[in-house]
């Protein structure tokens, strides 16, 4: 999954990109108002954590302007601003959650497993089909109730696909889950997962879809 930082604390971001990162997500860290508004109109996120007091506008404004775009991706407000107004006011700016600042970090992974969870059409906390089960809380896979061991961006590839089984992505969608604007992407790197997932979950669990994608079928 793919996640958006928006935070100008500079110890703060560095914090939360290093635990963000731990937990097999790639992230794109922005300073400032201005930046994150750019990186939301040209790019694709499962999520966005975003502070408010932001240097050149306002978290506020940026969340408006997402969703006078109808952007639906969900945003998770973290901040110092503890008033009740100021909550007030970043839900019905189009926020989808609230956590103040400080926060506990096992709280805010918890938060955005949930709001990834919702927006993936779902209530259970583990995604399971067709024998596979994984759990984003503990980062634990299974096949038939034996754990396997999966790479990052396996889980990744994994993760993106058994969310919603019968959905096509393709191999750009993949990559967009991926990878981070610093990481180095190989022509061929979604392959190489797919078929490191085949040999640990069999052929025929992702299949692919001539000229379309990978798809992990409904049935």
């Amino acid at each position: 999954m793919r996640l958006l930082l928006v935070e100008d604390d500079a110890m703060i971001g560095e914090a939360v990109l290093q635990v963000l990162r731990a937990e097999h997500y790639a992230v794109d860290w922005v300073r400032d108002g201005v930046m994150a508004d750019a990186a939301l109109r040209s790019e694709q996120y499962d999520l966005v954590l975003l502070d408010l007091g932001l240097p050149q506008r306002d978290g506020l404004d940026v969340l408006r302007a997402l969703r006078q775009r109808r952007a639906t991706v969900p945003v998770l407000v973290a901040t110092a601003r503890d008033g009740v107004a100021e909550r007030i006011a970043g839900l019905d700016a189009g926020a989808d959650d609230y956590v103040l600042k400080p926060y506990d970090i096992d709280e805010l992974l918890a938060r955005i497993r949930a709001l990834l969870r919702r927006s993936a059409g779902r209530g259970e906390p583990v995604f399971a089909h067709k024998g596979v089960s994984l759990n984003p809380a503990t980062r634990e896979a299974t096949v038939h109730g034996l754990p396997i061991l999966l790479s990052a961006r396996e889980w990744a590839v994994l993760e993106a696909l058994i969310a919603r089984p019968g959905a096509v992505l393709s191999r750009a969608q993949l990559e967009e889950k991926l990878f981070s604007w610093k990481d180095d992407v190989s022509s061929n790197a979604v392959e190489v997962y797919v078929h490191g997932l085949r040999k640990k979950l069999g052929n025929d669990f992702i299949q692919n879809v001539r000229g379309l994608g990978y798809v992990v079928p409904r049935e």
